[in-house]
């Protein structure tokens, strides 16, 4: 007979069950980022709560974070300069308080992980769980196969639990790179299962008919794929990575060939897939806007205020960069500049390393690279999710300082 586990003290029993308590309210939390139909949505009002008692019983803000929380600082900063350009600040205050807000999650989220990197198993499973959810929403709402669902839909288009198909189909990118991991590199058993997610999140995108959400998974697919690739440590690996994700993009492609029978679907694919459309082209369409923002940001180092690109030019500029150079003057636009460099670079240099934590930042850093192109063509200021990126990212650079840190003699092995 064996010898029973021993049992545990009490305190012992009150920190695993403090454990269990703090991953289960941290999965509550990245659920909840998956349903934003109102504002403000329940993620914020559960959010501020959560962060409000973490902070009360001890969260800890590590020193390797001290450079995303300076440059946050730093952006809002620029958001006041450009405030008080203005006469009339209207909805500005708000907005800053929004920015302001979601700048301390991403501060709490890289805060959590970094005192426990199982933590982001919890952001993930929760997240993933919301981006099944929701995208279940958008496809049974987009074919209306229950009475009332059309209210997941905007304008012939999926948009789940969101008010915008264009912000519905970036939030599911992570998921779907983080399935698509599993399907690269997990057993063959183990990767089946993760085709079913992923061919549902994928299909919610395509019925997004969001073309930067289109490319954003393009891009991500492709770059995990190549992470993956590089990181197999033989031949025969590499095959295998090749071979399933030929598998992935198969299982993939069939259900994109099923949902083109429809000729609502094909014909919004008609239309959506082309390159520039007549908002983006036009006399003072959108690339005329940023052309003419740009040149106007040039002369105006205190931003043309908060908000006020559209009042001026008749619409926003969709576009994060030209917003932080306008709205938030050039020291908000340096300070977000360096955030982005910042937090790829650091993040890039540890990705290699074999760590707990590596797969999910590879996922994370992969997701937030593209974001970065989005940027280029859409506004992606207050999506509640990219700042659960920053946190993720930053969470493991904090994890890997504490680990280099204990671990001073051991070369890090990649």
């Amino acid at each position: 007979m064996t010898d029973a586990a021993p049992a545990l003290s009490p305190a012992d029993e009150n920190r695993a069950l403090i454990r269990i308590g703090a991953g289960a309210a941290i999965f509550a939390g990245a659920f909840l980022s998956g349903f934003v139909i109102a504002e403000p949505a329940p993620y914020e009002v559960y959010l501020a709560g959560l962060i409000g008692i973490w902070a009360l019983f001890g969260l800890r803000l590590p020193a390797a974070i001290a450079p995303l929380i300076a440059l946050l600082v730093l952006l809002n900063l620029g958001r006041l300069v450009s405030m008080l350009t203005m006469p009339d600040w209207g909805q500005a205050p708000l907005h800053l308080a929004v920015s302001t807000f979601l700048a301390i999650t991403a501060m709490f989220f890289a805060a959590v992980i970094a005192a426990d990197h199982r933590r982001l198993g919890n952001i993930m499973a929760g997240y993933m769980a919301a981006a099944v959810l929701t995208a279940t929403l958008g496809i049974v709402g987009y074919f209306g196969l229950v009475p009332g669902t059309e209210v997941f839909t905007r304008y012939g288009r999926a948009m789940g639990a969101f008010q915008d198909p264009n912000v519905f189909a970036p939030f599911l990118a992570l998921p779907a790179t983080w399935c698509l991991y599993g399907v690269l590199t997990r057993p063959v058993a183990g990767a089946l299962w993760r085709l079913v997610p992923l061919t549902i999140v994928s299909f919610a995108i395509f019925l997004s008919f969001s073309r930067a959400g289109w490319g954003l998974y393009v891009v991500c697919a492709l770059l995990l794929t190549t992470f993956v690739l590089a990181a197999s440590p033989s031949r025969r690996y590499r095959l295998r990575v090749f071979l399933m994700a030929t598998g992935a993009l198969a299982a993939v492609t069939l259900a994109l060939l099923v949902a083109v029978q429809f000729d609502v679907v094909r014909d919004m694919l008609v239309e959506r897939a082309r390159l520039v459309q007549d908002y983006d082209g036009a006399r003072l369409g959108r690339f005329a806007r940023h052309a003419i923002g740009l040149l106007a940001a040039t002369e105006q180092p205190l931003g043309t205020g908060v908000l006020q690109f559209g009042h001026i030019y008749g619409e926003d500029p969709h576009n994060i960069f030209l917003k932080t150079l306008t709205d938030y003057s050039w020291l908000g636009f340096a300070a977000y500049l360096t955030l982005v460099v910042w937090t790829l670079g650091a993040g890039l240099r540890i990705a290699f390393r074999d760590r707990p934590w590596q797969p999910y930042l590879v996922c994370a850093l992969v997701v937030f690279f593209g974001h970065m192109l989005v940027g280029l063509v859409i506004d992606t200021d207050h999506w509640r999710h990219f700042f659960l990126l920053l946190g993720m990212i930053w969470g493991c650079i904090a994890l890997e300082a504490r680990h280099s840190a204990a671990n001073p003699q051991t070369p890090a092995r990649y």
